[in-house]
């Protein structure tokens, strides 16, 4: 059908719907209206497709598409889509052929999937049969670290590091107490928030989004109530933050950052020991530290210590919490214009030094 006849309410209840197509996964965050909204805020448009039954949307797909300057066309991106039964080949090819169209109307030089697939899981014959090849540039982290949140808080504890175990500990003696900002009229805890984004890309030397585009991540999701802005506080000194998501089952840690003053209060540990709570209360099984360097867990383990590139430092800070190592399985390209392809894939090998999530 049309993507304009899918609007902002019909796909969210069938995305809130969906049950994982096999895999078990209910819909990712990245396909949800809210994120749509978020990025059409910034330069990108939303197209929907989907196979409907007489009555709903059986399957589909939400596409980004970004216009490209000198009238060279556009590019489409589907994260952590389509929304299909990976086990059911002919709905797969549809909704596939349903996206490739949509990308063809809209001049696109490419289309970039990155299914919400575990590496391996990924019907690779079938994408090869269809002209989809595999693509080095994955536009979200490959690895991540996944903690189980649908226990109870003290099997979480029990799961982590003693180290970690510790600095949860010690920043709760040092006084630091984690607020959630208010789901509405929540300027003052963004502006705090944006404070510790400057200072932490100012200290570790990575890219931010300007200060409007967490406003809008945090306004498109509060409606309902799938956000949270954890703000760790010691003396009225906000200390570190964290913005995290919820949809379905999942949760996921996006955004970060912490005060380059005291440093030995431990705030961060407390604001992620917040967030697990969180997800946890909010009926998630899982909550997603979003990216670490991709790296088998052994060579994660012998280089954490002596390496400070890229995502090394994260991983380091991250590995404490007793999260389960999992790699995606990537994207993958259609590509319709094979030398404005090659062009725009040297861009994003500069663009991806220093880019920041989401």
């Amino acid at each position: 059908m049309p993507a304009a006849e899918i609007d902002a309410a019909e796909w969210d209840a069938f995305a809130s719907a969906f049950t994982g197509g096999g895999t078990g996964n209910a819909a990712h965050l990245l396909q949800t209206a809210a994120w749509a909204q978020l990025k059409c805020a910034f330069g990108w448009r939303v197209v929907r497709v989907a196979l409907r039954s007489p009555v709903r949307i059986v399957a589909g797909a939400q596409i980004l598409v970004r216009r490209l300057p000198l009238a060279l066309g556009s590019i489409a991106y589907l994260p952590k889509g389509p929304l299909v039964n990976w086990q059911d080949a002919a709905q797969v090819k549809a909704v596939l052929q349903l996206c490739d169209d949509a990308a063809r109307a809209e001049h696109a030089i490419f289309l970039k999937l990155e299914p919400d697939l575990q590496a391996g899981e990924e019907p690779a014959q079938l994408l090869h049969a269809l002209g989809w090849q595999a693509s080095p540039q994955a536009l979200q982290p490959r690895r991540t670290l996944l903690v189980d949140t649908a226990c109870e808080p003290a099997a979480a504890l029990g799961r982590m590091k003693s180290k970690t175990r510790y600095n949860i500990g010690l920043a709760e003696k040092k006084a630091v107490v984690v607020r959630a900002a208010p789901l509405l009229h929540a300027a003052a805890e963004l502006a705090a928030f944006w404070r510790l984004l400057q200072s932490t890309a100012a200290r570790d030397n990575f890219g931010i989004h300007n200060e409007r585009y967490y406003q809008t991540a945090y306004e498109s999701f509060a409606p309902s109530g799938r956000v949270a802005l954890l703000l760790a506080e010691s003396a009225g000194r906000v200390l570190a933050g964290a913005m995290i998501f919820a949809s379905g089952s999942r949760a996921w840690y996006l955004y970060g950052a912490s005060d380059d003053a005291e440093r030995a209060s431990m705030a961060p540990y407390a604001v992620q020991w917040a967030a697990m709570q969180w997800a946890h209360a909010r009926g998630c099984s899982a909550y997603d530290m979003w990216g670490v360097p991709d790296a088998d867990e052994a060579q994660l383990e012998a280089g954490f210590t002596t390496r400070s590139d890229g995502l090394w430092p994260v991983y380091r800070f991250k590995r404490g919490f007793g999260g389960r190592l999992e790699r995606n399985c990537g994207a993958w390209d259609h590509v319709y214009v094979p030398w404005a392809h090659r062009l725009y894939g040297a861009y994003l090998r500069l663009a991806q030094r220093n880019a920041p999530p989401g």
